[in-house]
Parts: C-alpha cells; structure tokens; sequence
C-alpha cells in the first residue's frame, strides 16, 4: 500500500515538473513573438487540467482574437462555477476587447445587481476589474459598494488613486473635498497628491469647487486651508495671506499658521506680503508668544526687501532705526541676539559702520545662555569684521574657536574662512594647504569653494609670477569686493593688467567685475563679462559658473525664458560634472513646461 501511494506521488511530481517546463517554454515563445507555438501548449495544458491554466489559456486566446473560443471556454466554466465572479468578470473582458459592448455592459449590470454587502468581497471584486486594466469598471463597483455598504466614505482612498491614474482631476478633487471635512488630518496629504497632478492651468477648477463647498459650508475650515495653499500654487500670494488671515481671525488663534506662511512668503520673496503678516501677529500684543519672533522677522523681510534690489542710504537707514527700536524694546539678551547679529551684519557691509558693528557682535558673545550655534555664527562674523579692519590675528583666533567648536559645517566654514584670510594677506602656500583639505567637505557648497580657490592659486603661482605677485594684487581686490566696497575693488582689478601685463587671470579678473555688478544689481552690466567667459574660456576654471550665472539672470531679472532655458542647456551638455548640473536640468525641465513633482 505504501509503494503503491509513494508511486503515484511521484507520478504526480513527474507530470507537475514536466507541465512547468512546458509552461516555461510557452512564456518565451510569447516573449518571442511565436504566440500560435505558445497557445498550442497553453491549450494542451487547459485541456488536461482546465481550472489551473485558464488564465494562461484566456490570455493567449485574447491575443490571437479567438473570441468565440474564449467565450465559449469561459461559459463552460460559468456553469461548473455559478458563484465563481472571476469568470463573469472574464466574460465581460472578452466582450469589452472583442467589440461587443452591448454584452459586456450586461455583464457588468448583472455584477453591480449582486454586488454582495462586504466590504473585502467588493474591493477584490474592483481589484480584478483594475488588474484586467478596465479602471472604469474598478471605479462603478467602488462606487456602487458605497451603495450597498450605505457609506459614502468607504473606499475613497481607493477611488483616488483610481481617478488619478485616470487623470480625471475633477472627481480626484471632489473625492478629497467630500471625505476631508471628517478626516482633516489627511489634509498634508491631499495636497502632496494634488500639486503631484495638476497642471498650472487646473488650479482655476479647484479655486471653484473650494469656493463652492465654502458656500454650502461655511462652518467647515478645513475648505479655506487647502483655498490659500491652493493660492499659494497659482503664486497669488496676496490672496493666500488674506485667506489665511480671515481663517485665523476665525479661529481666533495665536497665529502660528499665518508665522508659518510668512516664512513661506519670505522663501518665494513676496517681501510686502510677509511684512503684513507679521504686522498682524505683533497686533495680537506682547503677550502674544510669537510677538518678539515677529517684530524680528518683520525687520529681517523689510532687509531682505530692501537689499533685494537697488536701495538708498535713507533705506539702510531706516532699517538700522527699526532694529535699534527692537533692542531698545527688548533689550539685548539670547532672545534677541539673532536681531544683534543682523544688525551688526547691516552696518558693517551696507553703512561700513565697522566700529559699531564690532562693539555690537562683542557684546553679542558675551550674552548667556545663546544657543551653540548663535553664538558660533557672531564669532565668525565678529572675526569678519577683524578681517575688514586690519586685525588679522584676532580674526583667526574666532575663526579657529569655532572650528575647534564644532564638527559641523559652521567647523569646516570656520576652517574656509581662515584659508581665505591667508589668502586675502598673500599667504598662499598655506591657504592652499588647508583649502586642499576642504575640498572633501561634507558641504558641497564649501567643497567647491575651497576647490576654485585652491585652483586660482595653482594657477596663478606657478611659471613666472612664481611669487604671485598679480595674484596678492586679485586678492586685495577680491577682499575689497567681500566688504562691499565696489568701486575701491574695480580700481584695484583694472590695475593689475597695467601692473602686471601678460598675467594669466584674464577670465578671473572677468568675474570679479561680474561678481561687483551683481552686487550692485547692474545685471546688464555682468552680462557681457559673464559670456566672454563663457564664449572664450569655456576650459577655465570659471566656465560653468559664468554659463549657470547667465542663465540665472535672464530667468530671474531680465524675463528672457529662451535665453535661460539656452544657458541651462549648456551645463547639461557641456558640463556634466558641474556643480550645478541638478538644478540647471531641474530649471531647464521647468522652463521647458515638463510636469515637475513637488509642491
């Protein structure tokens, strides 16, 4: 008995093994294109054991059109199976590819008609019609078991994720709209997936629904949220602060979501916008918690707008009133260091009050209780300071503390700045020896730094100028144009050809004048220096700098979209290993209008 069990086990492991190789052969006949070799094995083994490979068998038919013969094997099985609904939903298939749509909707009616009252029963009955690639169908049957189960929430997440593979935004939207109100929570995420799927153009219609579910009601806040995120996609960024300001007033709260949008106003530069939220919050009073929070960031919006473009001296002015008046209201202490510290940076570069700026950052550090990095961020800009009043030795000693201090970036900045006051003083050998080091900085931003620096010293060291004589000359320059003493540094950078003729930082010299009218937002001006380097050093050590440069000016102040989209073309081309390789293709894919994720 036992023999004769173990022999037809082993008969039935024999034929298992032979059909998976048969199986396997006809998968790369299919993959082969020889789809009748194929189905001849696939209706061999349906015909030996129909109920495993119907599947098989129903894909090959499909594919050769042999529709009567799908039908037929598929009402078979209907009958041996009534209550088996992959059948019917295979049948319904069969007549939808065949072009007999009258069939395939009586099918589909008779599947809705007996939709059963379970929620997992009707999921995977929607999962069948989504696998066999029929979205609409997947979409009734949700839609339908909202019926039957008598709830309008379920399967909404579902339903979603159909409607935007379908790309129908509008029911995508109006599913998020019906099912937020009990579930505000999701509202991050409803956002996320919106701004994933939208183009520009389709804000307009979720302005519209917002509105109206608004209207039908108006005690529901969860609408006038998600209408000034939406304002804030279409850049409207009035129209965000005003909705959100009323939404505030409404919940009479402590501001902190108009403080966060400000901070988002001030990242998108909308200065005026962020100025009037901050306004808003400082009139809620002092015992407001983010009172002193706002008056200092409404100061730093109002010096960021100010600097943002072509100032007057009554400007600098006014804004080193407002942050005197901040101090003489709070005092200095750890809660207004940071105010200190923009002041202190205001009147050094911008009024070159550089003795006040000094006394200021040296009470800064002397305040208890600031933060570590506060307080390493005064040090480096009091040792700034040193460097620009010809106190060498005491800016590297600051500069050394908080390299000592911190094994962070603010270390490695520290250790830039000390290579680039030996630099600035002529000591190139060892600035060159410690930007050698930083040129494997965890900041990219500081790696590259340290790497042109180091690379304008080899160059400009070695043949005959071995002493760098041209090069101390740039570097007095390159100091003048750090402390924003403009006109002081194109005397010096014109100088260095009469000086020196025949040295070799033609295109440095180049940007160095491009770097001044920058700093004067003459755009115009930096862009003939910019392009002969990009046209006649397009090797040197500048080049994909000056092409990124040009591109960003004509994207962000001369309004010439071609011309940008031409230059950002060029460092994907022509420097695929710059720096600014990621944000070239990430703004040339912009301008070109590609779909970008994001919000």
């Amino acid at each position: 008995m036992k023999r004769a069990l173990l022999i037809f086990l082993l008969f039935f492991a024999v034929k298992a093994f032979a059909q998976s190789g048969e199986i396997d052969l006809a998968r790369q006949y299919s993959s082969n294109g020889e789809d009748e070799k194929a189905q001849e094995i696939y209706q061999k083994l349906y015909r030996q054991n129909n109920e495993i490979y119907y599947n098989d068998y129903l894909e090959g038919l499909l594919k050769l059109k042999k529709y009567d013969e799908a039908e037929s094997a598929t009402k078979k099985l209907l009958r041996k199976h009534p209550g088996t609904i992959q059948y019917n939903v295979a049948l319904a298939r069969i007549y939808k590819v065949s072009g007999a749509k009258d069939k395939a909707e009586a099918v589909y009616a008779d599947i809705l008609k007996d939709l059963p009252a379970d929620y997992n029963n009707i999921a995977g009955l929607a999962t069948q019609f989504y696998q066999g690639e029929n979205m609409d169908m997947a979409v009734r049957v949700f839609l339908q078991g909202r019926k039957v189960l008598k709830n309008d929430q379920a399967f909404t997440m579902e339903l979603i994720s159909l409607y935007r593979f379908k790309r129908d935004k509008a029911a995508m939207v109006n599913e998020f709209l019906n099912f937020l109100p009990a579930n505000p929570g999701y509202i991050s995420q409803a956002e996320n997936t919106i701004a994933t799927t939208f183009e520009p153009g389709d804000y307009d219609m979720l302005r519209t629904e917002l509105l109206k579910h608004i209207q039908q009601d108006p005690q529901q806040l969860v609408f006038p949220e998600m209408l000034t995120w939406q304002y804030l996609q279409q850049k409207d960024y009035e129209q965000a602060l005003n909705q959100a300001l009323a939404l505030s007033r409404r919940r009479n709260d402590g501001g902190e979501s108009i403080f966060d949008l400000c901070q988002t106003l001030m990242a998108n530069q909308a200065y005026d916008e962020a100025i009037r939220g901050y306004e808003y919050l400082i009139g809620k009073g002092s015992n407001n918690p983010l009172y002193l929070q706002a008056k200092i960031e409404q100061i730093n919006a109002k010096n960021l707008k100010v600097t943002a473009d072509k100032y007057t001296q009554a400007d600098l002015l006014s804004l080193e009133k407002d942050y005197n008046d901040l101090l003489t209201e709070f005092g200095r202490s750890s809660s207004t260091v940071f105010a200190m510290e923009r002041l202190a940076l205001l009147e050094a570069f911008k009024l070159h009050k550089l003795e006040d700026a000094q006394k200021l950052l040296e009470d800064a550090i002397k305040i208890t209780n600031v933060s570590g990095n506060m307080l390493a961020i005064c040090k480096l800009d009091l040792g700034d300071i040193y460097l620009m009043t010809n106190q060498p030795w005491e800016a590297t000693l600051l500069y050394s503390q908080v390299e000592k201090s911190n094994n962070d970036n603010l270390g490695q900045d520290a250790k830039l700045r000390n290579a680039k006051l030996a630099y600035y003083t002529g000591d190139f050998k060892w600035a060159k020896g410690q930007l050698d080091v930083l040129k494997a900085a965890t900041s990219q931003l500081i790696a590259n730094d340290a790497l042109n620096l180091s690379l304008l010293i080899s160059d400009n060291t070695a043949g005959a100028d071995s002493a760098g004589l041209a090069l101390k000359m740039y570097a007095r320059a390159d100091l003048l144009i750090f402390m924003q003493q403009p006109d002081k540094a194109m005397m010096t950078l014109d100088s260095i050809d009469k000086k020196y003729p025949g040295n070799s930082l033609v295109d440095d010299i180049l940007m160095a004048k491009a770097r001044i009218y920058l700093q004067q937002k003459d755009y115009k001006a930096a862009v003939p220096n910019l392009k002969t380097i990009a046209e006649q050093h397009q090797y040197g050590l500048w080049a994909d700098d000056a092409v990124f440069m040009l591109g960003d000016i004509y994207e962000n102040q001369l309004n010439d979209k071609e011309q940008a989209k031409s230059y950002y073309q060029k460092i994907i081309t022509d420097y695929p290993g710059s720096l600014y390789i990621n944000e070239a293709r990430k703004r040339f894919r912009t301008l070109r209008g590609d779909k970008m994720n994001g919000t």
